[in-house]
């Protein structure tokens, strides 16, 4: 097993990560956001099973685990072909030509326990830290909701409630975040 976080392997977790060239925006209108999630699922879901994401204008988060008998390949073309099918519609329904994401999207394996709590709470808590809102429970286009509703989700919920010791416990550590979970020099892009 390489410990090459640039390869995805099979079971492992992994913070994928990219934002858009540039100033643009990503997503203009709320159809954006539910349309970029559309085909997050019709792309990857054959490939990950998905425990975290945000979706911010410029920028987004994904914390997923790499199914069993996926090969980095398959994983690459699969966001890759994701993100391509994104940017066609997004610029034939704007009128723009030309990438709409960074030229290569980011991904960091999750090794360490702690770090994988870090991750869940960074993620749910980035429209605070990016001053989009104040409380980052009203934010629409993150994971976190999706924990505290009984509705079905393609979220893991089952695996991240029982990393966080059940419901109780997952809200009462989003609520403590800024002074025991995410120091002020836990920062990402």
């Amino acid at each position: 097993m390489s410990n090459n976080s640039d390869i995805f392997e099979e079971d492992r977790i992994y913070h994928i990560y990219s934002r858009s060239v540039g100033n643009d925006l990503l997503f203009i209108e709320e159809k954006n956001y539910l349309f970029f999630l559309d085909k997050y699922d019709q792309f990857c879901s054959r490939v990950f099973t998905t425990l975290a994401y945000c979706l911010i204008p410029n920028h987004f988060h994904f914390l997923v685990q790499v199914k069993p008998d996926i090969e980095n390949h398959q994983v690459v073309k699969a966001f890759s072909d994701f993100l391509n099918s994104y940017t066609k519609a997004f610029n034939k329904t704007y009128s723009r030509n030309g990438a709409l994401f960074q030229r290569k999207f980011k991904r960091k394996l999750v090794e360490q326990e702690n770090y994988l709590t870090r991750m869940i709470l960074y993620i749910h808590h980035n429209p605070t830290k990016h001053r989009i809102v104040e409380n980052f429970k009203l934010w629409n286009y993150s994971s976190y909701r999706s924990f505290l509703s009984s509705k079905p989700s393609k979220i893991d919920r089952s695996f991240v409630l029982a990393w966080f010791g059940g419901l109780e416990s997952f809200e009462e550590i989003h609520e403590t975040i800024k002074s025991e979970y995410l120091p002020d020099d836990f920062l990402l892009e």
